[in-house]
C-alpha cells in the first residue's frame, strides 16, 4: 500500500494542476467543453506536448477548419479529412450515444470504442498511412499485441470521470470499467514501481495495470492515470 499512499499524497498536493508550465491537451478540451473537440484532441495528443497544444491551436476548431496544417504523421491532406468526417459525424451522431451503443450489452469500452471507430470510417472512405495512424483500426477481440488504444482511452477517462482534471461530459459509462490510458512512459513507470509485471506494451497490460489500481480504489481507479503519468512527465521521485 505504501504506492497507494504516495499516490494519494500527489493528488492531494494538486498533482492535477494544467497551466502554462504544466501543459497538458486536455487543456484544449476545457476550453471548449465538447466532445467532439475533446476527441480531436485527444488523437493529436502524440509527441511533445507543446507541440501538440501549438497545433491545435492552429486549427480553426470553431468550424472544423484545418487552415491548410499538417502534424507529424498527418499530411495537410490527411487533417482536411479527418476534420471533414468529424463534422458529417457531428451533424449526424451524439459520441455518447455512438459509444453506448456498443458499451451497454457487457459494459465493455472496448466494445464502445469499436462503435464510434467503425463509424468514422464509414462515414469517409478517405484512407492513407496517416490517417489511419491518427484515428487507430477497429478494435479486435483480443487484447495481447493489440495497441493499448492510449489516446480513445484518455478520451473516455476525459469524457466519463467528472472530477479534476476531467470533463465528465457523457452520461451512462461507469468510472469502473475505464481502462488506463497506457504510453509507454506510463508502462515504464508502473513497471519500475512494481504495479504492472507485463512488460508487453498492450492492451492486455493497460487492463492488467487497471484491475491493479482497482485495489486502491474500485469505483474510480483512474484517478490515479494522472498521478503516474506526471511521475513520468516531471521525473518525480516516489
Amino acid at each position: 500500500m505504501h504506492i497507494k499512499v504516495k499516490l494519494d499524497e500527489l493528488i492531494k498536493n494538486n498533482i492535477y494542476e494544467i497551466n502554462e508550465e504544466k501543459l497538458d491537451p486536455i487543456i484544449i478540451a476545457k476550453k471548449h467543453n465538447d466532445e467532439y473537440i475533446a476527441l480531436i484532441a485527444a488523437l493529436f495528443a502524440y509527441g511533445n506536448v507543446k507541440a501538440i497544444i501549438k497545433f491545435l491551436n492552429s486549427i480553426d476548431l470553431g468550424n472544423l477548419e484545418s487552415n491548410k496544417a499538417y502534424y507529424r504523421f498527418q499530411t495537410k491532406k490527411d487533417v482536411e479529412e479527418f476534420l471533414k468526417t468529424i463534422k458529417l459525424m457531428k451533424e449526424k451522431y451524439s459520441l455518447n450515444e455512438l459509444f453506448l451503443q456498443g458499451y451497454e450489452k457487457n459494459k465493455n469500452v472496448i466494445d464502445g470504442l469499436r462503435a464510434i471507430i467503425k463509424t468514422i470510417y464509414e462515414i469517409n472512405t478517405y484512407n492513407s498511412r496517416g490517417y489511419e495512424f491518427l484515428i487507430g483500426k477497429i478494435p479486435p477481440n483480443k487484447t495481447k499485441g493489440v495497441s493499448p488504444y492510449k489516446r480513445w482511452n484518455m478520451f473516455l477517462r476525459w469524457m466519463v470521470r467528472n472530477k479534476a482534471p476531467d470533463l465528465g461530459l457523457w452520461e451512462g459509462v461507469d468510472k469502473s470499467d475505464l481502462i488506463i490510458p497506457l504510453d509507454t512512459h506510463t508502462h515504464k513507470v508502473s513497471l519500475n514501481l512494481g504495479l504492472l509485471k507485463r512488460k508487453s506494451y498492450d492492451l492486455q497490460s493497460a487492463i492488467e495495470l487497471t484491475q491493479k489500481l482497482k485495489e486502491f480504489d474500485p469505483k474510480d481507479p483512474l484517478k490515479y492515470d494522472f498521478a503516474l503519468y506526471r511521475i513520468g512527465q516531471f521525473n518525480i521521485k516516489i
